[in-house]
């Protein structure tokens, strides 16, 4: 017969971390609808005739966006709030330079 020490199974075995992943990416895709409202809060109409001939690269931002949220909600473990602000900030400096690059071209 074998020696054999019984061993007490662990009882979080059973659970799995919580996805962050999804509010994260809502917070992204919601703040890229929030940094595209602001260049026509700023600039009004016009702003469609700069669109018109920019709009791919306004719309690559959106998956970059989504990403960031991702990333910022993983990072964060899942503080909603932080990772808002953090979003926000991001996204929305990452709109501006982008606007501030082709409108100075």
């Amino acid at each position: 017969m074998h020696n054999v020490t019984p061993m007490l199974a662990r009882k979080d075995d059973g659970q799995e971390e919580s996805s962050w992943s999804f509010p994260g990416g809502v917070a992204g895709f919601a703040c890229y609808w929030f940094a595209l409202a602001i260049p026509f809060m700023l600039y009004g109409s016009n702003t469609l005739f700069f669109f018109l001939y920019t709009w791919p690269f306004f719309l690559a931002l959106l998956p970059v966006s989504v990403l960031v949220g991702i990333i910022a909600s993983v990072l964060l473990r899942g503080h909603l709030i932080w990772t808002l602000l953090l979003t926000v900030v991001v996204v929305i400096g990452l709109f501006w330079l982008l606007f501030t690059l082709l409108s100075g071209w």
